[in-house]
């Protein structure tokens, strides 16, 4: 009897678990990937900044596997509403939790709510058309903006921020976003970064784009960058250290008078309290050195005048009722993958929000692998109880040709060179089916 396995959650773990599952287990294996929104792909959707359609390029990949005989796509399905886990682990032989991480780390320091202080997760969401955010109404009218983070999410803000519309046209960033961060007088960005340009988790090419902006130029202290990276063991982590530091190099002293925006690296800086009344006036930092690859404090302290606070010190997962959590760290815990008999956990949700977007293609491998040890052959009924289920609750279904129809609708709408220009609810979404 065919294995049925359902898949919670729609995004990159997600389809690389049912991609692994139809490649290891063939026909022998049905494969349902149920996602709150009628859209699927999560962080491609999401969290890729809108201005990098080469890497929602993925997506592509994650469509084939959504349409092999062994898939279905359940979308507008949630967990926790329209059924529970317990449910869900009674109709399938295996259930996979593929949630990722979509909150934010809080920051940790006082002043963290104050108006002004949005966490990357919202913001990112906000501007990438995620419904969960579009209340957020971020107020840019300000000059300055600190992003407190030094990884590829806080670059992505950073420069989000300052392009220009035309920049931006062959983005897919929403109407409302580009309405308000086109308005804002941004001049100033502060990235900072408790540690130094040795530490920083940026990527290159994502680094490189800041010296190309047309009116944003870079600004780089040279007495915080060291002459080399020191001594590392793993050839790729140095390779790319030593990329990150020559771009920073190069730089310092890049002519900034010409442009009217820039932004700031700002290094070895620690944050200590956000600054203002009820709104953010600024943000206190301490100075830091790196002791053993950890920032510790020097007590000098300064502050930098902003308007707005982005922190983008990582993200956080939530328990799924039904499932065991780790509220440490923030994780469901499992033995490589294995929660409990039948439940398998894949991605951010198992080992936290770390990599990019190709690192949680070993998750799926393994559970895939897990679970065609752990079950010789299916015992449950599998997808026709679940859409029975879901029926008798008068669930609205989104398919995977209904995701296309809403897909087209959007790519419409779209003014070229832009992509698409994106539903920004689930009330729209449906809509465009009718």
């Amino acid at each position: 009897m065919t294995v049925s396995v359902a898949i919670v959650g729609s995004g990159p773990a997600a389809f690389y678990t049912a991609q692994a599952l139809a490649e290891q287990m063939g026909d022998t294996v049905a494969i349902d990937i149920i996602e709150r929104f009628p859209s699927p792909y999560g962080l491609i959707r999401f969290g890729v900044a809108p201005d990098h359609q080469t890497t929602k390029k993925v997506s592509r990949a994650f469509e084939k596997t959504a349409q092999l005989p062994q898939v279905r796509f359940f979308g507008n399905v949630e967990i926790g509403r329209d059924l529970n886990l317990d449910e869900l682990r009674g109709l399938y032989d295996a259930v996979v939790l593929a949630v990722g991480a979509p909150f934010d780390r809080p920051i940790g320091v006082p002043g963290e709510n104050k108006k002004g202080v949005y966490g990357s997760a919202a913001f990112v969401g906000w501007y990438n058309g995620h419904p969960d955010f579009q209340d957020l109404k971020p107020n840019l009218q300000t000059k300055a903006v600190a992003v407190v983070g030094n990884g590829n999410v806080a670059v992505d803000i950073a420069r989000v921020l300052v392009k220009t519309p035309e920049e931006m046209a062959d983005a897919d960033l929403t109407d409302q976003a580009a309405a308000v961060i086109h308005a804002a007088p941004i001049t100033d960005v502060y990235m900072i970064g408790r540690r130094g340009p040795i530490e920083a988790k940026f990527t290159n090419v994502e680094l490189r784009e800041m010296g190309k902006l047309d009116i944003c130029a870079p600004i780089v202290d040279a007495a915080q960058l060291p002459e080399t990276i020191g001594n590392l063991d793993d050839d790729r982590e140095r390779r790319l250290k030593e990329r990150n530091l020559a771009t920073l190099k190069e730089f310092v002293g890049m002519a900034s008078q010409t442009k009217p925006r820039r932004i700031h690296f700002v290094f070895y800086a620690s944050p200590v309290e956000i600054l203002g009344g009820d709104a953010v006036e600024g943000i206190k930092l301490e100075r830091t050195r790196v002791v053993g690859g950890r920032a510790e404090g020097t007590g000098e302290f300064f502050t930098i005048p902003c308007g707005v606070v982005i922190p983008a010190v990582g993200y956080r997962s939530v328990a799924v009722d039904g499932a065991p959590f780790d509220a440490k760290a923030a994780v469901v815990p499992s033995q490589d993958g294995r929660v409990a008999p039948g439940v398998y956990a894949v991605g951010w949700i198992k080992r936290g929000p770390t990599g990019v977007i190709a690192t949680n293609r070993p998750d799926g491998e393994t559970a895939a692998e897990h679970i065609k040890a752990d079950i010789a052959k299916g015992a449950k009924p599998g997808r026709i109880a679940f859409q029975t289920l879901l029926e008798d609750r008068e669930v609205r279904i989104v398919t995977f040709a209904d995701w296309k129809k809403i897909e087209a609708a959007e790519i419409a709408r779209a003014k070229t060179p832009s992509p698409r220009r994106k539903f920004t609810s689930v009330a729209e979404m449906l809509g465009a089916l009718g």
